[in-house]
């Protein structure tokens, strides 16, 4: 014969009664409003990403790694996958941008969104990431957005959909660890979703 204990009733009344009222007077701590660190002109970073699109009505994605190093007007970006093999370079300047696969010749246009999307297949947005990789944007009213983990969601001017989902742990004042960025681009991509992860070591 199998034997069930029974719970008593009113023990069980007893305590639903003390954990609601331990959940009542637990306050969720307030969001900082400490805005991001000052803008650098020089920064070196690296971390993770991944991009979903829509292009000709067909869902694509794809996921790996990036190196970032920003001096001055100059941008310089690597492409790796998931597992460090590099895949691509891509230089920004104020004149070009310059993208280099494997042994290919490398390729030029006036400007990074047209570059990556003949090279790509989806826009990759340089000039917004100088600013989004450090908790800025522009805003859609072209005011200048600094972002908090209180206030961390902007539409820029351009048409991105940003949220600075989370933050580098200890780190004062915040920096960005993880980026959501989302646009309905266009042309032959119908919509473009782009998240970005920053090493911690490189965030710091």
């Amino acid at each position: 014969m199998k034997h069930c204990i029974k719970p008593r009733v009113g023990s069980l009344v007893v305590c639903a009664a003390a954990l609601l009222a331990g959940c009542a007077t637990t306050a969720t701590a307030p969001l900082s409003t400490a805005s991001v660190a000052p803008y650098n002109d020089v920064v070196d970073l690296a971390g993770r990403l991944s991009v979903n699109y829509i292009k000709q009505g067909k869902q694509e994605s794809l996921s790996g790694k990036f190196a970032w190093h920003q001096q001055g007007p100059r941008t310089d970006v690597t492409l790796s996958s998931p597992l460090g093999q590099q895949i691509a370079a891509i230089t920004v300047t104020p004149q070009e941008a310059t993208y280099r696969e494997g042994k290919e010749a490398p390729r030029s246009a006036p400007d990074i969104d047209t570059l990556s999307a003949q090279t790509l297949g989806w826009p990759l947005p340089v000039s917004g990431l100088r600013d989004w990789l450090q908790g800025y944007a522009t805003a859609a009213g072209g005011q200048r957005f600094a972002a908090s983990p209180a206030r961390n969601k902007v539409t820029t001017q351009d048409g991105w959909k940003l949220e600075f989902v989370s933050w580098q742990e200890g780190s004062s004042p915040p920096r960005p660890r993880r980026i959501d960025a989302a646009r309905g681009a266009g042309g032959d991509i119908e919509e473009v979703a782009i998240r970005i992860v920053i090493d911690p070591a490189a965030g710091q």
